[in-house]
């Protein structure tokens, strides 16, 4: 490999790991206008081993800002990030698939959106799908695999 390439090649891993993350806090701040934006126009999710749905950008984002209405104060925890960037003897390079492992405590709040305490541990792991694009690297698939929730106080794995 010469230098030009090892240096595009980490340029891409970085901004692909930088788009798993522009996702996480996508979510967790509920910016639903972000989040559509962080996909390509037929990019999609599927929340449904989570519970949810599977389907475009828009409609999971509706079903996010839902299913989070009742825990404002949420962090995703991405790691153990393992990316993937197309070969070049198979596309031009412009294709990554990163699988990461999560956990995502999250709360109710109290006043003023101050977290009162952990009403909700979940973790799992998910597969993210990409694309470069003229504007960047966007998602064209999401699968969220969730492989364990607790919640606090209950004493019992979900």
């Amino acid at each position: 490999m010469t230098q030009r390439v090892e240096l595009a090649t980490v340029r891409d891993r970085l901004a692909v790991d930088e788009l798993v993350t522009d996702y996480a806090v996508a979510v967790d701040d509920g910016d639903w206008v972000t989040y559509r934006r962080l996909f390509t126009a037929d990019g999609r999710a599927d929340h449904r081993a989570a519970g949810g749905i599977e389907g475009d950008a828009r409609a999971v984002a509706g079903w996010l800002a839902e299913r989070f209405a009742e825990f404002p104060v949420r962090q995703h925890l991405f790691v153990n990030r393992r990316i993937s960037l197309g070969t070049w003897e198979r596309d031009t390079g412009d294709t990554a698939e990163v699988r990461a492992d999560y956990v995502l405590p999250a709360c109710r709040g109290g006043e003023a959106g101050a977290a009162v305490g952990l009403d909700l541990l979940s973790g799992g792991r998910c597969d993210f799908s990409m694309l470069r694009t003229d504007h960047g690297w966007r998602l064209t698939r999401v699968v969220v695999r969730e492989k364990w929730r607790r919640l606090p106080g209950s004493g019992r794995m979900m």
